[in-house]
This record gives structure tokens, sequence and C-alpha cells, in this order.
């Protein structure tokens, strides 16, 4: 990738989870994180005195919806692109955000793998210029955005099994033992280790021991992100 690093505003409410992401946004060759806000105010002062290409933008800040603030930038006349971080399904929310610049949406908890590859595709598709030569090449050039591949989680862990452990945590505000999550999920406590672990690697929650108890004190581990 040549020319000027893509700039990319981080906006998201939970500090580590905003510091992970931004080592992951320097982590892709061709990107650079500017800064980030963790709330909507604070990233419309980033951006009138900073100049952005992308925002990561988480959709639930505590001061505004991120396609509120979105709208709000446009009307303002802001014309970064938006990659939406959330951990939101609702398709109505996905067909609104792509009048808003919305480009692509990343659900949470995501890995750096997830990230980088929404992250290289967005910048093939800013690379192209010049006139098409026909429907084919505009097809290929909105595919390009539109029809990531699929990111490949670490072996031995599953999409379904990480989301019934990602939904186990985030509805326990005080945390949770990878014992209490093996219980819930109904897996062992040794396979909950490592999902528990694999969300402390990708930012989304955070481990610290618990003491108290007799013997060895138990890790205990809270969701951070995508609240």
């Amino acid at each position: 990738m040549t020319g000027q690093p893509i700039r990319v505003l981080v906006v998201e409410d939970d500090p580590v989870a905003a510091d992970a992401h931004m080592t992951y946004v320097g982590r892709v060759p061709g990107f650079v994180a500017v800064g980030k806000a963790h709330t909507g105010a604070a990233a419309r002062r980033a951006l009138d005195r900073t100049p952005v290409d992308l925002l990561l933008l988480d959709l639930h800040l505590p001061d505004v919806h991120g396609l509120q603030l979105a709208r709000t930038l446009r009307a303002a006349g802001h014309h970064a692109d938006v990659i939406a971080v959330t951990s939101a399904r609702d398709l109505t929310v996905v067909r609104e955000g792509v009048s808003l610049g919305v480009v692509q949406y990343v659900l949470k908890p995501f890995t750096f793998a997830t990230l980088r590859d929404r992250l290289v595709r967005y910048a093939e598709f800013r690379a192209a210029a010049g006139e098409a030569s026909g429907q084919d090449e505009v097809d290929r050039a909105l595919a390009t955005l539109r029809a990531p591949g699929p990111a490949a989680l670490p072996k031995g862990l599953s999409g379904p099994t990480l989301e019934r452990v990602s939904t186990v945590l985030r509805d326990a505000p005080d945390g949770l033992a990878a014992t209490g999550v093996a219980e819930a999920v109904g897996i062992s406590r040794i396979t909950a280790r490592r999902y528990l672990e694999h969300l402390v690697d990708s930012g989304c929650a955070a481990r610290r021991p618990q003491y108290g108890t007799v013997g060895r004190p138990e890790l205990q581990y809270r969701w951070i992100s995508g609240r």
C-alpha cells in the first residue's frame, strides 16, 4: 500500500476497548490511528481539529447513538467514512447506516484478524480510481467492500460457542469466573477459559484475580466492550 496512510479516529466509550482498537488499527499497514474519543461530543471536537478519513465508530455512546452522530457529522460537512463497531444485530440499523456513510459493520466481539480484513478491503475499495470499463468492474469494486471473507477463529474455537460465552459474560455485570461461564454454557472449565482468554485478547473482556477464597485466587472475567 503506497501514498498517505488512511487516518482513523476511534470512537469508543470504553477506554480499554478504545486502546485495543487503536492498537489493532496501528498494526495494519497503510493505516494510522490519529486519536480516540469516548463520546460523540469528543468525536466532533476531534474532527474539527484533525483530518480524518475513517471513523471506527461504536454505535452505543453515552451521549448519542452512533448513527445520529454520523448524521450530524454529514450535516456539518464531515465526509469521513464509517466502520461501525457494535454488538447490535438489528438489520434496520444496518440499512439506515448505509445512507450515512457506514461502509462496514464489525460485530463485537471480534478478533484483530476480523478488523484487519475489513480495513484491508476498505483500503482496496478506496484505492479504486478512474473510469470503470463496464458493469463487471463496478460490481467487482463493490464486492471488495461488501463481501468480506469469514475471519478464522483460533483453532478449536467455534463462532456459536463464542457468542454464547460472550452473551453470558455480557449479562453478568459483576463478572464471572471460568467455572461460572462453563456451567452456564455447558462446556468444561478449561474450554470456557480458552474462550474467555480469547475475549481478553480481542479487547472485549478484562480479567482480574478474585481474592477472599481459600487457596489460589480464581481469575474473574468482566465484559468491557459492546455494552
